[in-house]
């Protein structure tokens, strides 16, 4: 088993509103026979962190369209997206750039 990682996770853009508000989460996610991806991750905040309205946040297994996600500061379209491993102490940024009117 991997041994559990601290990683901080962070909602900005209106994102922090599904997530009762708080923009700053530090986990320690449990440990599993397998890595952590970003793809669990999204299964894990959405049962653990996310508190309401999960359809503006997630899109099947992925992050819904308006979303960036920034993994130590770097897009993660160049990272690998739902297949990045996640390392001891990432961060990995939520923005929303949806806004309604």
């Amino acid at each position: 088993l991997a041994s559990p990682m601290v990683h901080c996770f962070y909602f900005r853009g209106g994102a922090e509103l599904l997530f009762d508000g708080v923009k700053k989460h530090q986990v320690t996610l449990p440990c599993q026979p397998e890595p952590w991806d970003i793809r669990n991750l999204l299964k894990w905040i959405k049962q653990n962190l996310l508190k309401e309205r999960p359809e503006l946040f997630m899109q099947g297994e992925s992050v819904r369209p308006g979303i960036l996600v920034l993994i130590n500061e770097a897009d993660w379209e160049l990272m690998g997206e739902l297949d990045y491993k996640l390392q001891d102490q990432d961060n990995v940024l939520f923005i929303s750039t949806l806004h309604g009117g």
